[in-house]
């Protein structure tokens, strides 16, 4: 009885929409969204032109193609380099904590786009490195790497003094007392920030276009080039991001809900 009535209590405080099911909410909520687009489209005074566009169907692809390499390349080499610098602003040696700090005060406070252009032009010509590719996927890994290792670091520092404590007195090892107790808490704090720093990353990816290197971004500006339809090549390059970042949202919301426990 005491269950039905809290049951009934909270339906009154959620109102009337609470009876909906989530389903038919969410699909809702989409359907108001396309809707808002669509009359913004018809409201365009714009001749479609999509035959010009579906004739480089394959350079969007293979632009898209190229995207993902990138992608998942910056994302395993940035979160490589989050973690190393992320321990070396808590180590022990000042000369690390230095070196951290200015890596990331550097690389926070200046624009993508520049930094592309000083490691493309002046860094990689002094070290002799031609390699378009290696270079962009070098400095977006260095870009992102800085946001990832602050928020790997304050990930752990959440991790009360109190734990760590009881782990050295049970006789935890100090890797043992991060594969236990640090790692799966801060995991859980920084999933969340993670996630948007990879959606991050795959977009700025965009950035790359500017020293030539062939992703979806460039190849995209230069369908518009060949047909003057603009719309028509920017809108895949929308739904190409989109495809890829989607995704990513959707599986780190799942590992945040399968980390979470009650405290």
């Amino acid at each position: 009885m005491t269950s039905r009535v809290r049951r009934e209590s909270k339906s009154l405080r959620l109102g009337p929409l609470s009876a909906i099911p989530p389903t038919f909410q969410a699909a809702l909520a989409l359907f108001l969204v396309a809707g808002l687009f669509a009359f913004s489209f018809q409201q365009l005074a714009y001749q479609w032109n999509w035959a010009a566009v579906y004739k480089y169907r394959a350079k969007f692809l293979q632009g898209w193609m190229v995207t993902v390499l990138i992608s998942v390349t910056a994302l395993l080499a940035s979160t490589a380099i989050g973690l190393v610098f992320a321990f070396a602003r808590r180590s022990s040696v000042l000369v690390l904590r230095y070196l951290a700090a200015i890596y990331v005060e550097l690389i926070r406070g200046t624009p993508l786009l520049v930094q592309i252009l000083i490691f493309f032009y002046v860094v990689a010509e002094a070290f002799h490195v031609s390699n378009r590719f290696v270079v962009g996927v070098l400095t977006l890994s260095l870009f992102s790497g800085a946001y990832i290792s602050e928020i790997i670091r304050v990930g752990i520092e959440s991790v009360g003094k109190s734990q760590l404590d009881s782990a050295r007195a049970v006789g935890f090892t100090s890797a043992q007392t991060y594969r236990y107790v640090v790692f799966p808490q801060a995991l859980r704090q920084s999933l969340p920030p993670l996630a948007g720093q990879f959606a991050s990353l795959i977009k700025d990816s965009s950035l790359l276009s500017i020293i030539a290197i062939n992703e979806f971004t460039l190849n995209a500006q230069e369908v518009n080039a060949f047909t003057y339809s603009t719309l028509e090549s920017y809108l895949p390059l929308a739904i190409g991001y989109l495809a890829l970042t989607l995704p990513l949202s959707l599986w780190t919301r799942r590992m945040e809900a399968r980390s979470r426990y009650e405290t």
